[in-house]
């Protein structure tokens, strides 16, 4: 029969209504591993749309969390309790990045407001206020800002956002990947600007460090991928990831780059391409169509793990060919991170992050809290 309209709460309904379709839209764009001396996979840190900053324990999502995709659909995942759980950013965090490996590391973030921002990393993996309060009392120690152009009779262009970063620590320096074209190389200790790099037409999606070299690795929503010296600012070479490949309807923007462990391997993802590329031959080994819009890659030795606008986390061999596909939760994947041990967390789309051994299965799969 019919219920009882006489209780109805439109506004509470209302209200669950865009509740539920925030949390739907809640996205994960950036998971990296937390350093530590164990050669287990312990904690990671999470980077979302609502500007949150989260770490979480995988001991502790595999003891209070039911196991993975295998036994639930992606919208009755729990939400998992984070350890840390701050505001980072007006607006989306894009990137997140740890300085240095020991207990005085640093917790590097940016995003959508143009800003850099670091906190000292034990001061997040132990908090001395409970989760509820932290927003408030997680304070940077120190604040960058991407600095903004004049135009006519003065005026101010927007702060540009910060879509990437990439660490040196040896040489103090964080590089950002700009919504103004350029990337910008500060200096950790003094705060200040050491070098812009120019030479992009369109916005940078993305940024890698090549330390052996003191090169950085840009990609561009215009297509191409550059290497740039760091000393001085200026484009040493010029690649077109999906230059063969420009059909009517194919968008060719630059959107992740990585390096292997040697640095004399690049992998790009450009749409629906990936491609891999011997630095020192200045040389492209392969380049394919893939299904999907690539979102981001990562060199596991040899192979390449690569995720995008499908619920699929791929394994390409050095040589372009798919050696495994994996299902993970999050129907868009925008991150792979890659543990020491084999074991990859996986953020996307709904808020998800999917942890895999290094064996295939799903070790824990939830959804992140939002502020």
């Amino acid at each position: 029969m019919f219920g009882d309209g006489r209780n109805w709460d439109e506004e509470a309904y209302r209200e669950s209504i865009l509740r539920e379709r925030e949390t739907q839209t809640q996205t994960v764009f950036r998971t990296v591993w937390a350093p530590s001396q164990n050669p287990s996979p312990e904690t990671f840190v999470v980077a979302s749309s609502d500007g949150s900053l989260a770490s979480y324990s995988i001991s502790s999502c595999i003891s209070k969390l039911p196991l993975g995709l295998s036994n639930g659909k992606a919208p009755n995942l729990s939400v998992a309790e984070p350890d840390c759980f701050f505001q980072g950013h007006d607006g989306p965090a894009y990137d997140v990045k740890f300085y240095g490996n020991g207990e005085d590391s640093l917790l590097i973030s940016c995003g959508d407001d143009g800003r850099i921002r670091g906190w000292r990393w034990k001061d997040c993996a132990q908090p001395e206020v409970p989760n509820p309060v932290q927003g408030k009392h997680m304070k940077p120690i120190f604040d960058l800002v991407n600095p903004q152009h004049k135009g006519p009779w003065g005026a101010l262009s927007p702060i540009p956002e910060n879509n990437a970063i990439a660490i040196n620590a040896q040489e103090g320096s964080i590089f950002a990947a700009a919504g103004d074209s350029c990337a910008y190389c500060w200096d950790v200790e003094s705060g200040k600007v050491k070098m812009v790099f120019k030479g992009h037409t369109d916005y940078l999606h993305c940024i890698v460090a090549r330390n052996t070299t003191n090169q950085i690795i840009t990609g561009s929503e215009d297509g191409t991928a550059r290497i740039w010296d760091c000393k001085s600012g200026k484009c040493v070479q010029l690649m077109e990831p999906a230059k063969d490949m420009k059909l009517k309807g194919f968008f060719s923007y630059v959107s992740c780059v990585s390096l292997d462990a040697s640095e004399s391997w690049l992998a790009c993802g450009s749409g629906q391409s990936l491609s891999v590329w011997n630095l020192p031959a200045s040389e492209c080994v392969y380049r394919i169509s893939t299904r999907a819009s690539m979102q981001d890659v990562v060199f596991d030795d040899n192979q390449v793990l690569a995720v995008g606008a499908e619920p699929l986390i791929s394994r390409f061999s050095i040589n372009g060919v798919i050696l495994s596909q994996i299902q993970c939760a999050p129907h868009s994947a925008f991150s792979v991170s890659l543990h020491p041990s084999g074991v990859t967390a996986v953020g996307g789309y709904g808020g998800l992050v999917d942890v895999i051994s290094q064996f295939g299965s799903h070790l824990c799969t939830f959804r992140c809290p939002f502020l």
